[in-house]
């Protein structure tokens, strides 16, 4: 979503790196561009003025003479006003002394509520938690049939009755305290726009089941008026955080860096894929990194670590560093790393990624294709590809659906990587090394 904001403050930010001083005409002249750059992402132009006037404050007089990197410098301003607008801090989820802990869904149909309800039930499963579902949106056709599909996607049983939307939420929470469930998470009904019967209906389930957290669902596609939406909740909810769908689209991200301005709601949990574990708690510094180039190694981490398999990603470093890498692993390992998600998100979070690479139309068939020729091979094939003669490459591309040219592409690059991780040191000495160690051995032997 920000590709196109971080692609901007890079080549602002590249043009002013290197310099031993800046005067106060170049600060200004940056501050125009990062104020042209806000605007054309969709940023609301009130949150620009303070964003600017702000990073100003900071990079003009004694303190940006003093600095011994006036880039640096700037830059720093800019991430840490970025974090402020963000958000600040991240949410710090506290639950009910008397369980159940209650989290009520609000927002307008089509912004993806119903599917947030349920990636929120399996974030707070990885915490430990046992929560349960309420379908409080009677209103929708088929959109409690919606939340049980999730729920069992989810592991999260769901709760719901025909009738008043008001009495189903209460009984649900009712419900969840009689099964000790420890969370209650329920959806409500959302209109095309907001209208006064949703008001009314969504305050009226408020106060009858009293929630210790209420999230309104925004859509982060659909820019300002996102932010718009989450004014007139605000009015009638007492609003504790803003959860922001979509923040994979390819939208411009205005809504991101106004809404905790306009509302004065921080963003609380981002949803970043189709997939339920993609969902996670918003943190305001690390998007401010990834915004500045400086990737989010912390969430690529913790991501790595809910999805991977530490066991195989144990095995396979072992054997890379003991040069008995084969093809077997490298397909066990690319499984591994397709759990994380789409690879250009995966290299959004890597530090010093080039532009190029981090903007690339990375072709995930590609991975498909060579996942498909792998597994086409028996296990001695895997473990020594010098065998795979001619026939074998016929068999293995008819197997795979592919060209005899394409096995032979793979085969070459997996032996033109073991070459690269033995030049790194990576399994034992490469061949001129062994001859170096062969022919300094004779020598000692002469001595």
């Amino acid at each position: 979503m920000f590709d196109n904001l971080a692609d901007r403050f890079e080549e602002i930010f590249t043009r002013i790196r290197g310099k031993g001083r800046l005067s106060e005409a170049e600060v200004d002249s940056v501050l125009r561009e990062i104020r042209v750059a806000l605007i054309e992402a969709d940023v609301n132009v009130g949150v620009v003025r303070s964003f600017v006037e702000r990073v100003r404050e900071s990079t003009v007089g004694e303190e940006l003479r003093r600095s011994l990197s006036p880039a640096q410098h700037v830059i720093k301003a800019v991430n840490g006003e970025l974090t402020r607008v963000l958000g600040g801090d991240h949410l710090k989820i506290t639950y009910a002394s008397r369980p159940p802990t209650v989290v009520l869904m609000a927002g307008l149909q089509g912004v993806g509520k119903t599917t947030a309800a349920a990636k929120l039930a399996l974030w707070f499963r990885h915490q430990g938690r046992n929560p349960l579902l309420v379908g409080a949106d009677l209103q929708r056709p088929a959109a409690v049939e919606q939340l049980r599909v999730l729920g069992v996607q989810a592991g999260v049983p769901v709760f719901s009755v025909d009738g008043d939307p008001v009495k189903t939420a209460l009984s649900g929470t009712e419900e969840a305290r009689r099964i000790g469930r420890d969370v209650v998470i329920v959806d409500t009904a959302g209109r095309l726009s907001i209208d006064q019967e949703l008001m009314d209906e969504v305050r009226h389930i408020s106060e009858t089941i009293s929630p210790n957290y209420t999230f309104l669902v925004v859509d982060a596609m659909i820019g300002q008026d996102a932010v718009n939406s989450a004014k007139v909740f605000n009015e009638t909810l007492a609003l504790d955080g803003i959860i922001l769908t979509k923040l994979d689209g390819d939208a411009r991200g205005g809504a991101a860096l106004s809404v905790r301005h306009v509302v004065g709601k921080p963003i609380s949990f981002v949803s970043t894929g189709e997939k339920l574990a993609d969902f996670d708690l918003f943190y305001p510094d690390r998007m401010a990194n990834r915004i500045l180039g400086m990737g989010d190694v912390l969430t690529l981490i913790e991501q790595a670590e809910r999805t991977l398999d530490k066991e195989v990603a144990e095995k396979g470093a072992k054997k890379l560093k003991g040069g008995k890498f084969d093809l077997e692993d490298f397909l066990e390992q690319m499984q591994q790393v397709k759990k994380m998600g789409p690879l250009k998100g995966v290299l959004s979070m890597l530090p010093g990624i080039p532009k190029e690479i981090r903007n690339a139309d990375i072709n995930e068939g590609e991975l498909v294709k060579v996942e498909a020729i792998i597994s086409s091979m028996t296990k001695a094939e895997r473990a020594n590809p010098d065998m795979i003669d001619g026939s074998r490459r016929i068999r293995i591309a008819r197997g795979a659906g592919t060209t005899t040219n394409a096995v032979g592409t793979l085969l070459k690059q997996f032996k033109d990587m073991q070459k690269m991780m033995r030049s790194m040191g990576m399994g034992g000495p490469s061949p001129t090394k062994r001859s170096a160690n062969r022919a300094n051995g004779k020598k000692r032997k002469r001595r």
